[in-house]
């Protein structure tokens, strides 16, 4: 390799001839150029030793300020190639090397001119050093970064200087944005939209909230792998309840809180007068939609007790789906709680006294009875012969007007339109019309004119016997009735609530009641009659007194049934059946069909007892809703609400 240091162009190996030394104190160290190849062989080893070779360059150059004649050999040495020691290592494994660059074996390196290269040492600076993107740095209180050597391997930084002198940020207004008008957005749009979107869909199990359902132990294992056998589980608890005369409502509840006890959320429920249509509907699985209808129907309060507390037992956490399915099976099976002979004895002597009650004597009450139990009979009669409802309550209506108008006109001291009045409140659809109302106001449609079109026919059959029975009355030759007769009860005060409470306890064995809820059902109606007497001694008017009354019924209804583990329907219906206007029908519907002269009173008569009719209804209703603050803690409903 040719010198291109020495003009003279020596040849290698020859000895150079002594460079001039150049000023000790200038920290000269020797430049030493490598082949291309050599140079890229050494650039990892020079990059991991350039601290210590720094250091040895330095330690070097001052040794050349004491012996100022030894500058050059030493410079002439380093270029000599290393010659190892047999069986010694040089160096010990990763261990970075401490000496100078060393050229190739075999390669004569010629001495190179002597310059400078110790970098000058920048002006003392203050830096703000930021990442890019990051966020603006709040001020330092303490020692300021300095500026950092410029061989380390940083990322990638936005390096902003500050000239000497300059004081440090005194505040982060200068270097924080100002968010303020971000939070007013925010805070306006959760003003105005709220936490969730506005038209997102509520979820089902929502649905429970106030009802005596609410908040059921969901499984946390996921759904049932069998979800046709929760479904049919869920139709027969449907199907069973609009049988024992439930409101769409409940039985809508009751799905729900079943369905989503044993892990199926995504369903829908779809409920008319007589039909029941359950949607399961999973992700990305095959949908299941079932649907079951309810042809006939029955009074059985304790069992629709049964099913509300096998509900409740459900959603507690406590049944598995086949032990639900045998109890379901045990409760459609078993025996009701009163025998037929029971229940026909209990209509007989409920028409006794609720004829006494309204303010017939002793023989009005035993006509009463006698003519009540004709009609239980004659009504087991024609059911069991398949004769629809319609006629079947037309008959009984006929039976009992004929009865009081041949005892009447016999000379019985009676008063055929107070026995009339006993008879027919029995066969008034009470229980269909409260349910009918609360289906009307808790968003069932379907179901609620259903129910009004069955309970007002049921009523216009009722009215049509009572006519033509009293038609058939004039033409046999009878004389007129004075019905405009004001009439009151007969007994003191004491034993009219005696009565009640014997009407009351009776109407609970005809309908079925559960024996446990006899006795509350009995205190409630007379208390509710107690209502009744305050309010009318307040001038609230012939219409607006039984509604107030049945609010009262209602309300405490509601309370009594769920913490005794019933549905209010169970309570309620009973205890306000002595309100309904049996006396002021059996009236309207003798001035419509006999007199010429009160006619027009006839009709303004049965449009006011209708009247009456919807507002004991809805007062029950109004009641039922009042009573939910009161009844939150009841049948599990202290358990906090899980958003889904």
């Amino acid at each position: 390799m040719e010198n291109t240091s020495d003009p003279g162009g020596r040849k290698p190996g020859s000895k150079p001839d002594p460079a001039p030394n150049p000023a000790p104190e200038a920290g000269l160290i020797p430049v030493i150029s490598l082949p291309a190849g050599a140079r890229r062989a050494q650039t990892g080893k020079t990059q991991a030793g350039k601290t210590q070779a720094g250091k040895t360059q330095t330690g070097k150059t001052q040794a050349g300020k004491a012996q100022p004649g030894k500058a050059h050999g030493a410079a002439e040495r380093s270029l000599r190639p290393a010659v190892k020691a047999p069986g010694k290592p040089s160096r010990a494994p990763g261990q970075a090397s401490k000496s100078p660059v060393q050229p190739p074996a075999g390669t004569d390196m010629p001495t190179a001119a002597l310059r400078s290269t110790r970098p000058k040492p920048p002006p003392p600076t203050t830096s703000v050093v930021r990442p890019t993107g990051s966020k603006p740095l709040r001020p330092q209180t303490g020692r300021l970064r300095t500026t950092a050597d410029p061989r380390e391997k940083r990322p990638a930084r936005t390096r902003k200087s500050v000239p000497p002198g300059t004081a440090p940020l005194e505040s982060s207004a200068a270097v924080r944005p100002d968010r303020s008008s971000a939070a007013a957005r925010r805070m306006l749009r959760r003003l105005v939209q709220g936490e969730e979107p506005p038209t997102q869909a509520m979820s089902i199990v929502e649905r429970l909230a106030g009802s005596p359902y609410a908040n059921p132990l969901v499984r946390s294992g996921g759904p049932d792998a069998n979800a046709r056998k929760t479904l049919d589980l869920a139709l027969g608890m449907a199907e069973t309840m609009f049988r024992y005369g439930a409101g769409a409502l409940e039985v809508e509840t009751a799905i729900i809180a079943v369905t989503a006890a044993f892990g199926l959320e995504s369903i829908e429920v779809d409920i008319t007068n007589q039909s029941v249509l359950l949607n399961y509907s999973p992700k990305d699985q095959t949908p299941i939609t079932v649907m079951r209808v309810v042809r006939s129907w029955t009074n059985n309060y304790a069992g629709l007790g049964l099913v509300h507390q096998l509900v409740t037992d459900i959603i507690d956490g406590g049944l598995s789906r086949a032990e639900a399915a045998n109890r379901l099976n045990e409760i459609t099976q078993q025996p009701k709680p009163f025998p037929r002979w029971a229940v026909t004895a209990s209509a007989g002597v409920f028409s006794a006294a609720i004829v006494g009650f309204i303010g017939g004597g002793p023989l009005a009450s035993l006509v009463g009875f006698a003519g009540t139990v004709m009609v239980s009979l004659l009504q087991r009669v024609l059911g069991r012969w398949r004769v629809p409802d319609f006629f079947t309550t037309a008959a009984s209506g006929f039976v009992v007007t004929a009865m009081a108008m041949v005892f009447w006109s016999m000379e019985v001291p009676i008063s055929p339109g107070i026995v009339v009045a006993g008879g027919i409140l029995l066969m008034l659809p009470t229980g269909r019309l409260v349910s009918a109302v609360q289906d009307a106001i808790n968003g069932f449609p379907v179901t609620a004119s259903g129910r009004f079109l069955s309970a007002f026919l049921t009523f216009g059959a009722l009215v049509a016997g009572i006519a033509v029975a009293l038609v058939l009355g004039a033409l046999t030759g009878m004389g007129r009735l004075n019905v405009t007769d004001v009439v009151a009860s007969q007994y003191p005060f004491a034993v009219t609530l005696l009565l009640l409470a014997i009407a009351l306890g009776t109407i609970c064995i005809v309908e079925q009641s559960p024996r446990r809820l006899v006795l509350p059902t009995v205190l409630i109606g007379v208390a509710g009659f107690l209502v009744y007497q305050a309010a009318e001694a307040g001038g609230m008017g012939p219409r607006l007194t039984p509604a107030v009354a049945a609010v009262f019924i209602g309300m405490v209804a509601r309370i009594v049934a769920l913490r005794m583990g019933a549905p209010q329907l169970i309570v309620a219906v009973p205890a306000i059946l002595f309100l309904f206007p049996g006396l002021a029908i059996f009236r309207s519907m003798y001035g419509l069909s006999i007199g010429t002269d009160e006619m027009y009173q006839g009709a303004v008569g049965l449009f006011d007892a209708l009247t009456v009719i919807l507002a004991i209804s809805g007062g029950v209703v109004l009641g039922d809703n009042l009573g939910r603050p009161f009844t939150g803690n009841l049948n599990g409903n202290d358990r906090r609400n899980r958003r889904r």
